[in-house]
């Protein structure tokens, strides 16, 4: 009997250090090597059991489908806590079996599955309204906690300065259109002698605004003329001369 096995942890730590694959695995080994059965390939999944979202499992559906194997989980409650997903894995005809419940039927599993994503459900409302009513009494939560950081200040600044960029990088491609529109007309009102302020009436007057939305000032004039994004966007087509 050829078998394809399906393993699953919940975080990205736990799959990196193995907690809790190895137990499954063995599951797998035994329930194979007492049923003369022939592992052709086991699948590991990281990801919650709240996610119905299993690339990995739908691989070893359709794999196990193809060669006419078994589909062998360790544990029931490691295949979902989505009825969704155990509804669509029997109607895929694969043949499937959970090594810590051999002799559940198709009600079984559903019922299992119909509580365990009960249960996952009121988890997570009783940990928002938890979360709410500390906050509510002046808790900090998350990386606000005193000594959250302690000891990864560098990744802390990591994270930061990531996060910088990436807002950077999404300021600029919404500014680059607008800059792309009003370089030209600033452009030649400056090689006209105009200052900054009149620039700005004469944007405002002609239906200009700024990436906000809002009504240039001589002060936004000058930060795009100075912006290093303005000679991005007309590279080879003009040059601001401040």
């Amino acid at each position: 009997m050829k078998l394809i096995g399906y393993v699953r942890v919940s975080t990205a730590k736990q799959g990196e250090s193995g907690l809790g694959l190895e137990a499954q695995l063995k599951a797998i080994d035994l329930y194979a090597a007492g049923n003369d059965g022939e592992l052709v390939q086991v699948y590991r999944e990281v990801e919650s059991g709240t996610n119905s979202a299993r690339p990995e499992l739908a691989k070893a559906i359709k794999h196990a489908k193809r060669i006419g194997a078994r589909l062998v989980i360790a544990k029931l409650d490691r295949l979902a806590r989505n009825v969704h997903l155990v509804s669509g894995l029997m109607q895929s005809g694969v043949d499937f079996i959970a090594t810590d419940n051999p002799h559940a039927n198709k009600l079984t599993v559903h019922i299992m599955a119909a509580m365990g994503e009960y249960e996952a459900d009121a988890i997570s409302q009783r940990t928002t309204a938890a979360l709410a009513a500390a906050k509510a009494r002046g808790v900090l939560l998350g990386s606000a906690r005193p000594g959250h950081w302690k000891g990864r200040e560098a990744a802390r600044l990591e994270g930061a300065a990531k996060a910088s960029q990436v807002a950077k990088a999404k300021r600029d491609a919404e500014a680059e259109p607008v800059y792309r529109e009003v370089l030209p007309t600033i452009q030649r009102l400056r090689d006209e002698g105009e200052c900054l302020q009149t620039i700005a009436d004469h944007l405002n007057a002609e239906g200009f605004s700024t990436v906000r939305g809002l009504a240039w000032n001589r002060m936004q004039v000058m930060r795009l003329v100075n912006s290093a994004i303005a000679t991005v966007a007309v590279a080879g087509v003009m040059h601001i001369a401040l």
